[in-house]
């Protein structure tokens, strides 16, 4: 046994490593799980891995597959098939790494040939008990996702996709049934019913039939069903060729009844962050020629979910939340930026996100805290996924700009299960500025001057930003190179 440090953690090299076709391969251990390095499996195949220490994804191609990883994302793509591992993909010290799970679901398939995906997906054998837990939808500019959510895993399979309705079984769903009714141009209802020992999802078109993509999830077992617009590109699609950032969403937390954080002589979070926001709105329409909107420009509540829906309906290309910190030890400092992920950095980042989560509570006073899951609220509509790298480079930029010009303590880009950003069609982050339970903070908070820097600071790390996507945006839609045959 031998170890490596990555970063200041320890990740230990267990040489009765994982091994299929007479090949074995070390693993480490992070966070108490197994992770293999990337180029070793890559090697076993007898291939490359095509990916750089900076790069967001990396690919890896055998003879008719391309596997692609994103860095901190547990989904991979099999030739564009979606396949959950266990947990996230890493790159520690600029290696990439895969967890264990990784050999045992894809590398078969790498291996022998077998097909990544099946009209019938099989996630697992589903017991005869297995019942309904959650059915929701929610409608985006260019699809509708509708998420099924069982007590366990469960096989499904599209029996028909009509110009009126589409139907998909769910094989071995014993119970439950539920109608939701959408009516958002596309999609009328959804359906589950009962059929026999399975459930019939039902999605009744009022407009143009749309096309159906489906996705099976874990941890909770839930089966994805994005339906794509008619005459609109899939997400997927619509992020092949990037066009130019127009529209930019600026959310200030809280508001109304709901005050947020309180600093030591009164300082109230919604006040604070609605300035700095305002601020922001000028700076961003003035220099950067883009388009905002705010979420509230005054002291009214709005709901988590609609901060995000105004976000999805004005079609925005951004969606910036910021917030202000709190927390029991006064001494507290530093600014903090999040990205949405189902799994959080760490337990710090957890009580950040329950924190900011909290507000649910207060958009249902009658019910008590035990009566909304907090985790479910985040979990059913995992519109973020899409965008997940886009929001994660997002973060750092705009966070390096704002450590770098206020002088102030770098808490770090972290990720976790914030409800606010989950509902975003578009990359989007979530900004902690600063601590009003830090009375030297709170002071600073204050200061209309630092407000004002405060505002720069976010305005250049959208620049920058802006900039580099701009850079992309023309390479990805300049025409491939022709070659001349002589």
């Amino acid at each position: 046994m031998s170890a490596r440090v990555f970063a200041g953690a320890v990740f230990v090299v267990l040489l009765s490593a994982t091994s299929w076709a007479g090949t074995n391969l070390p693993t480490v251990t992070h966070d108490g799980r197994s992770y293999v390095e990337l180029s070793r499996v890559a090697a076993s195949l007898h291939t490359k891995l095509d990916a750089t220490p900076a790069s967001t994804r990396a690919h890896l191609r055998t003879r008719d597959k391309t596997v692609t990883f994103t860095r901190n994302w547990s989904q991979v793509l099999v030739n564009g098939k979606p396949v959950v591992l266990d947990a996230p993909v890493r790159v520690k010290q600029g290696v990439w790494l895969v967890p264990q799970s990784f050999m045992g679901r894809v590398v078969p398939t790498l291996v022998a040939g077998a097909p990544a995906g099946a009209a019938i997906v099989r996630t697992a054998a589903a017991p005869a008990d297995v019942t309904l837990e959650d059915l929701r939808v929610r409608s985006y500019p260019s699809f509708t996702r509708i998420v099924v959510e069982t007590s366990a895993s469960v096989s499904h399979r599209i029996e028909s996709s009509g110009p009126k309705e589409a139907r998909v079984r769910l094989l071995g769903l014993g119970s439950g049934a539920q109608v939701e009714e959408i009516h958002d141009g596309m999609i009328g209802l959804v359906r589950l019913e009962r059929a026999g020992a399975d459930g019939l999802l039902r999605v009744v078109f009022e407009g143009a039939a749309g096309t159906i993509r489906p996705t099976t999830l874990a941890d909770p077992p839930r089966l994805v069903l994005d339906v794509g617009r008619p005459n609109e590109p899939t997400p997927k699609e619509s992020r092949e060729q990037m066009g130019p950032l127009k529209l930019i969403v600026l959310d200030a937390g809280h508001g109304g009844h709901d005050s947020g954080a309180t600093g030591p002589t009164g300082l109230m979070e919604k006040d604070l962050v609605l300035d700095v926001t305002r601020r922001v709105a000028k700076l961003v329409a003035e220099q950067m020629g883009l388009k905002v909107r705010l979420t509230r420009d005054n002291d009214y509540f709005v709901t988590l979910r609609d901060r995000t829906s105004i976000a999805n309906r004005e079609r925005a290309d951004l969606f910036v939340s910021i917030h202000a910190n709190a927390h029991r030890e006064t001494a507290t400092d530093g600014v903090e930026t999040y990205f949405l992920s189902s799994e959080a950095t760490d337990g710090a980042a957890r009580q950040v996100a329950a924190l900011e989560n909290g507000v649910v509570q207060l958009e249902q006073p009658g019910r008590g805290s035990g009566q909304v899951d907090i985790v479910k609220a985040i979990l059913w509509d995992l519109a973020q996924s899409e965008f997940q790298a886009e929001s994660s480079r997002l973060a750092e930029v705009v966070h390096d700009s704002m450590t770098q010009s206020l002088r102030i303590s770098n808490r770090g880009v972290k990720q976790a299960g914030f409800y606010v950003l989950g509902g975003a069609a578009m990359p989007a982050i979530l900004l902690e500025i600063g601590f009003v339970t830090n009375p030297k903070e709170e002071r600073r908070l204050k200061d209309t001057k630092y407000r004002d820097e405060i505002a720069r600071a976010i305005l250049a790390g959208l620049v920058e930003y802006k900039r580099v996507w701009d850079q992309r945006a023309r390479a990805s839609n300049e025409p491939a190179p022709v070659t001349r045959v002589r």
